[in-house]
């Protein structure tokens, strides 16, 4: 009867001892193909996250997230808030996407796309390697008395730490406020711009809290995504996977000897060496199966690569694979399921660009003010509206001016007259309609109301004109 094997790990998180204290992970450095794979991607990335608040297409910043506002830029295409309906469907799609991505590939994006990991690991990770070294000798830093030495390089590393973050601070607040803001305020001065200079503060000392202390809590506590995948993952996902088949044979585990045949020893391939613990940067044995801690950052694929390697075993005990290829040598297949998500995310987006087409650059708003009745002019009726007119453009309006269509009246701007809408701007303000009775025909009558500017017709709006029931 074979041992049944021993799963108290799963009631447990490694980054917690038995007491209940924070237990701190000092992973390995790692290297190998797939982590170089890693660093020209994240550098990639870091430089395109840098950059987007900064890149502008036709005056519109690539990415901005205005969320005080609620004005968003995605791909230099700007979402009003009239526009959040498209802003919503594209939020959608993309976590469409992402389901679709994590039920074929499991979690590869946190392990290679995710900004938590690409600057956790590829930067914050790398200063302290180079600070401190390796995972032995922070691990004697860390139990060594508050000497000289350890505090001129726990110093050192707090104070770039704290810069970094600072500079991540800078880069986030150009996504909130948008760049041209951000410059604005450095030009200017703090004095000048003091909420956006305590907001700077906040975002520092969290990023900091993050990346100095939080770390890879952030994705086994806080981060949802890494909950989705106990319901997102199957047998036939491809993860970070441990070939327990060939790694655990009839014996299982056990430790190098050169002079036995392991193959006909019966013990399996895995000698035992926790090369892939030490590396890991959430603390688990990946040897113990799809867990929700693992981000898929292939450092124990490289490790365990050169472990094999090394003792002249095959390469692939640690792969990227299907439960369902280690253990029935099953090939890939498009599930059902798959397919599901493939169709809605397809439907979604062709519901997305069908949308983006009709969306008008201009919008104009014409209601009646509430609670305000008709007025009786003589043989005319009088309306009072409030308008606003929208420019989604990057062009400027200087001649906008309004015409009632179908009917015969008289509109009448309350205050400035010379209507100017500058571009990527709004403008707003109060009118009169004016009508004779005896062309209305009912006590509540449809107007279509012409916006232009100077000769050309930008949008067209409708509204109701209220009037008496009878002339009589």
């Amino acid at each position: 009867m074979s041992k049944l094997p021993d799963e108290t790990f799963r009631d447990t998180i490694g980054t917690i001892d038995d007491e209940g204290h924070r237990r701190f992970i000092f992973p390995k450095k790692p290297s190998g193909r797939f982590y170089d794979y890693r660093k020209w991607v994240s550098y990639f990335l870091l430089l395109i996250l840098i950059a987007n608040p900064f890149i502008k297409i036709n005056g519109n910043q690539f990415m901005m997230f205005n969320v005080l506002e609620r004005r968003f830029n995605i791909f230099g295409f700007p979402f009003w808030p009239q526009d959040f309906y498209l802003f919503v469907i594209f939020m959608i799609v993309g976590v469409v996407f992402v389901i679709l991505f994590t039920v074929i590939f499991g979690r590869i994006f946190c392990g290679w796309v995710c900004p938590q990991t690409i600057f956790l690991e590829m930067v914050f990770r790398r200063i302290e390697y180079w600070i401190e070294g390796d995972r032995g000798a922070q691990i004697r830093l860390e139990k060594q008395e508050w000497n000289a030495e350890k505090i001129k390089k726990k110093g050192l590393k707090w104070i770039v730490f704290l810069i970094i973050s600072f500079f991540i601070a800078n880069v986030f607040l150009a996504y909130l406020i948008s760049s041209d803001e951000l410059l604005k305020m450095i030009k200017e001065g703090p004095k000048n711009h003091l909420s956006t200079l305590i907001s700077l503060f906040i975002f520092t000392g969290v990023f900091y809290f993050i990346f100095a202390w939080f770390r890879e809590q952030v994705c086994i506590i806080a981060c949802p995504y890494g909950r989705l995948q106990g319901v997102l993952l199957d047998d036939k996902s491809i993860n970070v996977a441990y070939d327990f088949v060939r790694g655990e044979k009839e014996i299982g585990r056990a430790k190098f000897n050169n002079q036995e045949d392991r193959a006909t020893t019966g013990k399996g391939d895995c000698i035992d060496c926790k090369q892939c613990v030490h590396v890991c940067p959430t603390g688990i044995d990946i040897r113990n199966g799809t867990q929700l801690e693992c981000i898929n950052c292939t450092a124990c694929i490289d490790e365990c690569d050169t472990i094999m390697e090394g003792v002249g075993l095959p390469k692939g005990l640690i792969r990227y694979a299907s439960e369902d290829e280690i253990e029935k040598n099953a090939k890939f297949k498009f599930t059902a399921r798959m397919k599901g998500y493939s169709a809605v995310l397809f439907i979604l987006v062709g519901v997305l660009i069908g949308l983006l087409f009709l969306r008008t650059e201009v919008e104009a708003v014409i209601l009646r003010l509430p609670g305000q009745l008709f007025q009786h002019k003589g043989d005319n009726i009088s309306n009072i509206y409030t308008f606003k007119i929208i420019n989604k453009t990057n062009n400027d309006f200087n001649d906008i001016h309004f015409k009632l269509a179908g009917i015969k009246g008289t509109l009448k701007v309350v205050g400035e007259q010379d209507l100017k809408v500058p571009r990527q701007g709004m403008k707003s303000g109060t009118l009169f309609i004016e009508i004779n009775q005896f062309l209305l025909e009912s006590d509540k009558t449809k107007l279509e109301i012409e916006v232009y500017d100077g000769n050309k017709l930008i949008e067209t709006s409708g509204t109701n004109f209220l009037s008496p029931r009878s002339f009589d």
